[in-house]
């Protein structure tokens, strides 16, 4: 997420944006993954009942992605992951290794007790339950959580604003990336939410598919103590930034956020799907 320090950043130490950037990673240090995964991933919001409520809107339109047929191959990387893994589930059936990133070490260590099985913070089995039934394999609920288990191979600490997100090369390029919430709610301001997209796509083969979502015009959310700043973005910004990045969009989507799930926890105006493509270097 944010940078500890101005070597290899590309900012000098004492510039506005390197201090804003490091004043973003300090705020994170109160950031309280129960009280997120509550505030997001509890009903209202995660009504399963209706298809029309925010979860299941964001479930559908990662299985219908992956349905495609077009994202597939060794590795997917979760840029950001926090403390969730309902980004994965449709996931799993396509590659062989998923690799989780994020720069909390309290949200690493969240997603590790899941894949020990030792997670008392959130059941996830109403996610897991509702992607096979959208999927309409007739896979068993149990059977994708223990494969998503299983390939959930590393968990890595990330750095966006960093040239070299995750410290050390991969050991390859990631055929496919997934990132949820993430640019825009560690970013000061435009041009670092652009830079990051640029410094996370470092780590996508070239013809690499990626998913994005994110929050339109949102300035805060709360997760705890911690009330942390977004930079509002809009369709058109993201839109700006892929392209920028080297993307071609394949699949957009908005989302306006209800009255009923407006309940205070953010100031969120919706939330967009994105699938793009990484354009070969001509």
């Amino acid at each position: 997420m944010s940078g500890h320090g101005a070597e290899g950043s590309g900012w000098p130490a004492s510039s506005p944006a390197m201090s804003s950037i490091t004043a973003v990673g300090e705020s994170y240090q109160k950031f309280n993954p129960r009280a997120y995964l509550q505030n997001n991933y509890m009903p209202p919001r995660a009504d399963f009942t209706s298809e029309d409520c925010v979860v299941p809107w964001k479930l559908r339109c990662l299985a219908e992605a992956f349905a495609t047929g077009e994202i597939h191959g060794h590795t997917l990387i979760d840029i950001g992951s926090g403390p969730t893994i309902y980004q994965l589930l449709s996931a799993c059936d396509h590659f062989e290794e998923i690799i989780a990133t994020d720069y909390l070490e309290v949200n690493r260590e969240v997603l590790r007790q899941w894949v020990q099985d030792k997670m008392d913070v959130f059941d996830w089995s109403p996610y897991i339950k509702h992607v096979c039934k959208i999927e309409g394999r007739g896979e068993q609920w149990k059977e994708k959580e223990q494969k998503l288990r299983e390939k959930l191979r590393q968990i890595l600490p990330i750095d966006v604003h960093q040239p070299n997100p995750v410290g050390s090369p991969l050991r390859q390029l990631a055929d496919a990336m997934v990132s949820t919430f993430c640019l825009e709610a560690v970013s000061p301001d435009r041009l670092s939410f652009e830079q990051a997209l640029q410094n996370i796509t470092s780590l996508l083969k070239p013809g690499g598919h990626f998913l994005l979502i994110g929050a339109l015009e949102e300035s805060f959310y709360l997760a705890g103590e911690a009330k942390l700043s977004v930079v509002p973005v809009s369709e058109a910004d993201v839109k700006e930034a892929l392209t920028k990045s080297g993307y071609k969009i394949h699949d957009f989507r908005s989302y306006i956020m209800p009255p009923g799930l407006k309940i205070g926890v953010d100031d969120v105006s919706g939330v967009f799907f994105v699938h793009a493509q990484k354009q070969p270097v001509v």
